[in-house]
């Protein structure tokens, strides 16, 4: 049976660069090398995300980069999604499945992941950075109960914990 990606409405992957961005070479080299291998990674160039607020306890002004957000929709959402099931998820030491706490009461799925390098793109040693990122997985319709959001998901190969 094939996967019905029609089904998706968008995938948002979200990278953080909190304490990154308070470093001195942050804006000449941490950034654009992120930027970069976020890129290639989902195929698409990344909205670099301001604070909102100065916070003087986290050395934080409004207005500094602090993450990167992208979001998929149509042939780029299918793309990602068979490249993250068939080459990243298994690449990912000691990974059993996805938690099944990780869909919401709207059956949308939300999955971190805290190494960049398990996608094939990025050659690790090659990477001048080391980033984590949350994507999250948005049906265009709610998903009425829990078991129809896993069986779903598992519909579009998404290997959840036994």
């Amino acid at each position: 049976m094939k996967p019905d990606f029609n089904q998706l409405e968008k995938v948002v992957i979200n990278v953080g660069l909190g304490r990154a961005s308070a470093l001195t070479n942050f804006e000449d080299r941490i950034l654009p090398a992120t930027v970069e291998e976020l890129s290639a990674i989902v195929g698409q160039h990344p909205m670099p995300r301001a604070a909102k607020k100065s916070i003087a306890g986290f050395k934080l002004r409004a207005g500094t980069t602090v993450g990167l957000k992208v979001t998929l929709r149509r042939k780029k959402l299918e793309q990602f999604l068979r490249k993250l099931t068939n080459t990243a998820l298994p690449r990912i030491r000691d990974f059993r499945g996805i938690n099944d706490h990780a869909i919401d009461k709207k059956g949308i799925l939300t999955m971190g992941i805290k190494e960049h390098v398990v996608f094939p793109e990025i050659i690790p040693e090659n990477s001048k950075v080391n980033f984590g990122m949350e994507i999250t997985v948005v049906p265009k319709k709610a998903i009425a109960t829990h078991a129809d959001a896993v069986a779903f998901y598992q519909s579009l190969g998404i290997p959840f914990k036994k």
